[in-house]
């Protein structure tokens, strides 16, 4: 156990003391889980491991007048564990909008209060077809549906009949919103169903109450309806399955136009708007003045759609691995439009989404949405909600990064709810790269509020974060993490920590293909911390326990030091004899950079390892000329304390 004082700001070098003790840095780590025959000790998925199962149909009915969406849905929940389940616990979001909900009391959001989630029944299909009636509790956020029997574990199944409705709140507080435009309101629909919790091998059901941050969902198939006016258009997650209802001719084609066309192509323009003829007419006597959308998404964890009669749509073709070939599209109002905003959204989108293909793992879906909306950002599978203000290189970096969500955590599952470094911090990761890569670095590097948004390198600024007494540590949970740290410590800190993996501790070559391993194998699962750890150690053959414990348990804090620099024998033909110390608690591999006095340089690699014993260590650098100074970290790498204690001049 690290002393109490571990997470303390003070500067162990200005008062000539070191807080470094190996015994505490290096001492095995305790992994937060324990491997068992569901989760193996090498990251994997073990030989006994089991996922539960939750496939979606759905239908919706949305009266924009009303702001009311109403719906019936049928969920075919599979129990592949070995337990038998009396009963099923739903997340019913909308009741975060209650007056008297617990995350009412957690945030300054909302200000604008709904009556939250109405259940209307509830009944149990059985394998044999037979539907009684279940009785259900309703706990904040969360439903219990007591089952009328029991269902059986290693493959049981049921189906839930579920009609419920609700008031789509105005305010984007709880990840949806509607919001207006001069051409009418963008409805932003997102936790639009009850949802099936996630039961699993580490709690059984994951119960934990939506105080505002993001889920944890069970992976299925969705086929969904969604019946708007006819002159809205509606974006979903998925493939639109009845283009010739709800499209013109001309509508049709030009989609069909998109998907083999590397430039945007306009499915629906500016001009086009407030023009009735871009719009079919109704040919369903029983839903008159109304138009039903149809969705199918497979293997997701959620979907979420946009629905407005303000957009402009357009669209473009993704490449992706394999020769295989998607859509990405926009969806926008008028005044995001033009070439300096949204008129760039789809190839901002179109290079995001195949940069990541390519370096990480295949995009798995037929389509990939932006819509333009009041949600400063935010992300659901094929989907994303994004600032209708938003432009140039904070509209791409945005874009960017809530498409980046498609990996982590839609593609790898983890518990955004609990551990949401496993996403934002994963996902800023990969898009520190693809800032870089996107149009020969046009908005490179990355920098603004996700990743090093200040001056200076971005060590340098994890090093004031690593300073600050009261920042939480990333493993602490994310409803426990204040909002003043939600960015510095989930966002930036999380990435930054890969970005030490990657660039300093492991390197670029291993790091990658365990990381292209990791998602591969954890792919419509569900990892814990644990499991990442215990993956990337294997496959990168590194232990790395005390980078866990320094970095994602505890906010440790690095300070390396140049104590002396002196010749080999009193002769620097012999070499030089140079004194490096470790002060404080965290330990990292560094680059010392001896520096000749005819202005050559040398660089000599310090590894981790020299701290395994050692709180200051005489490293032999071989040479024949004088030394003139010595820096650790001279590109400002490592996020160090105290950048005084860095360099010595030999005088």
């Amino acid at each position: 156990m690290l002393p109490s004082h571990a997470a303390s700001s003070n500067n162990a070098s200005s008062s000539g003391t070191s807080r470094f003790d190996p015994r505490q840095t290096f001492a095995p780590y305790i992994y937060p889980q324990a491997p068992n025959a569901y989760r193996s000790a090498s990251g994997k998925p073990g030989p006994l491991f089991w996922q539960n199962r939750a496939d979606y149909q759905i239908k919706a009915t949305l009266d924009p007048s009303s702001r009311k969406l109403s719906g019936s849905e049928v969920i075919t929940y599979t129990n592949h564990s070995p337990d038998t389940l009396d009963v099923l616990w739903l997340q019913v979001e909308q009741n975060r909008y209650l007056k008297d909900a617990r995350g009412a009391f957690t945030g300054e959001f909302p200000t604008e209060f709904t009556d939250g989630e109405h259940i209307a029944s509830i009944e149990v299909e059985d394998a044999s077809g037979r539907r009684r009636p279940a009785t259900w509790v309703i706990s904040d956020t969360r439903m219990q549906v007591r089952l009328p029997e029991a269902l059986k574990g290693n493959g049981g199944q049921l189906r839930l009949h579920i009609a419920w409705s609700f008031t789509v709140p105005g305010e984007f507080g709880g990840r949806m919103d509607v919001n207006k435009t001069k051409n009418g309101d963008i409805f932003e629909m997102a936790q639009w169903y009850p949802r099936l919790c996630v039961y699993d091998d580490l709690r059984g059901w994951d119960t934990a109450p939506y105080l505002n941050s993001e889920f944890y969902l069970e992976y299925g198939d969705f086929d969904y309806a969604v019946t708007v006016p006819w002159d809205m258009i509606v974006a979903g997650s998925g493939e639109l399955l009845n283009p010739k209802e709800v499209l013109t001719a001309t509508e049709q084609q030009r989609l069909e136009q998109a998907r083999h066309s590397d430039k945007t192509v306009m499915i629906r323009s500016a001009d086009e708007i407030a023009q009735p003829s871009s719009r079919p007419k109704p040919r369903d006597p029983k839903q008159p003045g109304t138009l039903t959308w149809r969705f199918r998404m497979q293997n997701t964890r959620d979907v979420a759609f946009g629905a407005s009669k303000a957009f402009i749509w357009d669209a473009a073709r993704m490449n992706l691995p394999g020769g295989k070939t998607g859509l990405a599209m926009s969806v926008y109002p008028v005044e995001s439009a033009g070439n300096a905003a949204w008129g760039r959204a789809t190839e901002y989108l179109k290079a995001s989404t195949e940069y990541f293909s390519k370096q990480w793992y295949p995009y798995p879906y037929p389509v990939a949405i932006n819509e333009a909306g009041t949600a400063g950002g935010m992300e659901y599978p094929g989907i994303t909600f994004d600032s209708k203000e938003a432009a140039g290189g904070d509209l791409h970096g945005l874009l960017a990064h809530e498409i980046g969500h498609t990996w982590f955590p839609m593609i790898v599952g983890s518990n955004e709810r609990r551990d949401a470094w496993m996403d934002e911090g994963f996902n800023t990761f990969i898009d520190v790269y693809e800032s870089d890569a996107f149009n020969h670095g046009e908005y490179a590097p990355k920098r603004d509020g996700e990743y090093a948004p200040h001056k200076g390198t971005p060590a340098e600024q994890m090093a004031e974060v690593l300073k600050d007494p009261q920042a939480t540590p990333p493993l602490i949970g994310a409803d426990m993490t204040p909002e003043k740290y939600r960015h510095p410590i989930t966002y930036f800190k999380g990435a930054f920590g890969l970005v030490l993996l990657r660039e300093q501790i492991i390197g670029p070559e291993r790091f990658d293909d365990a990381f292209r391993k990791y998602i591969a194998t954890w792919a419509y699962h569900h990892p814990s911390p644990s499991d990442f750890f215990r993956f990337m150690e294997s496959e990168t053959g590194e232990d790395l326990g005390w980078f866990w414990r320094g970095w994602y348990e505890h906010n440790l804090q690095l300070d390396l030091a140049v104590q002396k620099v002196a010749p080999i024998d009193g002769n620097w033909s012999h070499g030089a004899a140079v004194t490096v110390a470790n002060l404080d608690q965290l330990v990292l591999p560094s680059t010392l950079e001896v520096i000749y006095d005819d202005g050559s340089k040398q660089d000599v690699r310090v590894p981790v390892e020299t701290w395994q014993q050692h709180r200051s260590y005489v490293v032999l650098v071989e040479g024949t000329k004088t030394v003139k100074s010595v820096v650790l970290d001279p590109q400002h790498q490592l996020p160090d304390e105290n950048r005084g204690n860095n360099s010595f001049t030999v005088k």
